[in-house]
């Protein structure tokens, strides 16, 4: 992918920023204190080997335990790392958008902190970029291609919410949820400001509005390994608020019409 990767050295070349990071990648994290030092260890030797100036912000979501501290333990030892902390417990949207707004990069990737979609498949997306021409880059679970290995509860979940999702949405994809997305600056620089989603269906209200906007999605495959011990996070209160919340996009975008007014 030499192109694309030239074309980030230069801009890193040109810049005068402080930080010179090209491609920023975001983590939200909440309650991550026994994996999150070695989760970005292990993202930094992955990021390290593309080869272009990078940084990962590191968002604490107001966790309870000692992720904050272990994320400014890893951000002493390399330089690489921004911790950044909402304070209290915002939502993974918020969080995101914390992230984001701090970025200094021409290409920024949302991350989960669990590593499900390990980072090393950040080459294939760029690649995918270069070669499709697309301003934005999503993980799908439903492409050919791809290898998931993840709880059926959580297959039956995701088959659902997709169902939902294209019977509001006229969005011309397989999957928005997935944890691992590969965007061009310019999108995020127009479409942050207008979202409203602070916790929940954040993913879907940030592509709906890229879709709207007529910047280019493209799906990727993507390797799923689920690795989480306490079983997954998605209860029955999880599920009731992120349909309500893709209900509420869904007004916003075809009822009142309010992001159009955003500009």
């Amino acid at each position: 992918m030499p192109e694309l990767i030239c074309q980030l050295e230069e801009s890193a070349e040109h810049t005068s920023a402080h930080r010179h990071a090209t491609l920023s990648v975001v983590v939200p994290a909440f309650n991550e204190a026994s994996r999150i030092r070695r989760n970005l260890e292990e993202s930094i030797e992955v990021l390290r080997n593309i080869g272009v100036p990078f940084e990962i912000i590191a968002v604490d979501d107001g966790s309870s335990d000692e992720t904050k501290l272990e994320i400014e333990l890893t951000a002493a030892d390399h330089p690489e790392v921004l911790c950044i902390s909402n304070g209290g417990n915002g939502g993974k949207g918020n969080a995101l958008k914390a992230g984001c707004r701090s970025a200094v990069g021409d290409l920024v990737v949302l991350m989960d902190a669990d590593l499900e979609i390990h980072p090393r498949q950040l080459l294939k997306f760029m690649e995918e970029m270069e070669r499709t021409g697309a301003d934005v880059i999503i993980g799908s679970k439903r492409h050919p291609d791809s290898k998931v290995d993840y709880p059926m509860k959580r297959k039956f979940l995701s088959w659902g919410y997709n169902l939902f999702v294209r019977s509001l949405f006229d969005l011309k994809l397989t999957d928005t949820q997935p944890g691992f997305k590969l965007f061009r600056r310019e999108v995020l620089d127009k479409e942050l400001p207008k979202l409203v989603v602070k916790k929940w269906a954040f993913d879907l209200e940030l592509l709906v509005n890229a879709d709207q906007d007529g910047f280019k999605i493209v799906e990727a495959p993507i390797e799923i390994h689920f690795n989480r011990e306490d079983g997954g996070r998605i209860g029955f209160g999880t599920v009731r608020n992120i349909f309500q919340d893709t209900l509420g996009i869904f007004y916003r975008l075809r009822i009142i019409k309010y992001y159009e007014k955003q500009g």
